[in-house]
């Protein structure tokens, strides 16, 4: 009789029913197959979902439910939520449940002794990474829009301390509801900005783009990881011309490795790097494990270390450890921008 396999949860925060299992699983998978393959772990990996439609268009309340669904289903590691806002309200679920969890987020504030943290993005870093570039630019006043959310707040918070050790100039700040379809510029162009700036979970991000160029503004815009969107052909024209933070780099040896292994074009090179680092965190979390318990799992995801990261720079590393829940050590974020529907490394 074979071994009974080890259950993995997958929190999905932006569906109310598993109607179609997430592309994560697929890497998670793969991740799971290459430590059977070579007898790293001596029993397959099944999948379980727990579904919730959390924020902003649902509520958090769906997503402890979700997270409760998946506890009572004897998982051993929980692999979500995606979106800040929703990890921020996972992170009590996984300490009263004592499950480790891995959300692919980015919010640094969603960690705990059970809650572990691949970044993809991150409200604070990705704000002092684009203060850095438009002050490097020579931009010295710049209009930003922002989210009227925890997730958009935080990285207004983040630029504004960097602007002030810089000396860049806040010229102009317009909140916006994170859902929002239509957007006036005028309060920021007003402004007479060198440079405009939109930060948030991207939703709204259209909005705005479509706003500025009504308005015939043709300057340098920027915004944060929302512009991974941009894999979205819609959303891509959209913010044509656009500089954005992605998650992975051209000259990143592991994930160039990963893309010839697997075929995949270059509008798969974001979704492929993310999806293979959180399988191997995942992987490398139950291979480790002393026992095939709860406990076993989260002493065995503080053990993994220096593991070549196939997002960010070349050079990029995973790894956690006691008290250490954040994933990616070193240059993670990449600056890249859209350029006739292609995302160009800038």
């Amino acid at each position: 009789m074979p071994a009974a396999p080890l259950r993995v949860g997958i929190l999905n925060d932006m569906a109310a029913s598993p109607a179609a299992p997430l592309n994560i699983e697929h890497w998670l998978r793969v991740a799971a197959d290459e430590l059977i393959g070579n007898g790293r772990l001596d029993r397959d990996v099944e999948f379980v979902y727990g579904c919730g439609l959390g924020l902003p268009s649902g509520t958090a309340a769906a997503v402890e439910r979700a997270y409760a669904s998946l506890a009572g289903q004897d998982v051993l590691l929980v692999i979500g939520p995606a979106i800040g806002d929703n990890a921020l309200a996972a992170t009590p679920c996984a300490e009263l449940h004592a499950i480790p969890t891995i959300n692919w987020a980015g919010s640094e504030r969603a960690r705990s002794q059970y809650m572990f943290h691949l970044q993809v993005g991150s409200h604070e870093d990705e704000s002092i990474l684009l203060a850095q570039y438009l002050h490097a630019s020579g931009y010295k006043r710049v209009a930003v829009a922002y989210d009227r959310s925890p997730i958009g707040r935080r990285h207004f918070q983040f630029l504004q301390l960097e602007a002030e050790i810089l000396g860049l100039t806040i010229a102009a700040a317009l909140p916006l509801p994170p859902m929002a379809e239509t957007a006036d510029a005028t309060p920021l162009l007003e402004a007479r900005p060198d440079a405009v700036l939109y930060l948030g979970l991207g939703v709204a991000a259209p909005a705005i783009a479509r706003a500025l160029s009504a308005a015939n503004y043709t300057g340098p815009r920027a915004m944060n990881t929302a512009g991974i969107r941009g894999y979205a052909p819609d959303f891509a024209q959209a913010i044509e011309g656009w500089v954005y933070v992605d998650m992975h780099a051209d000259g990143n040896h592991t994930l160039a490795a990963l893309r010839q292994a697997h075929k995949i074009p270059p509008s798969g090179a974001l979704a492929a790097a993310k999806g293979y680092d959180l399988g191997r965190l995942m992987a490398e979390g139950l291979a480790r494990a002393s026992e095939h318990t709860r406990v076993g799992v989260r002493k065995g995801l503080e053990q993994i270390k220096f593991l070549p990261a196939a997002e960010g720079h070349e050079g990029t590393l995973l790894g956690f450890g006691h008290y250490d829940r954040g994933a990616l050590h070193g240059r993670y974020l990449v600056l890249r921008q859209w350029w006739n529907g292609e995302s160009i490394e800038r």
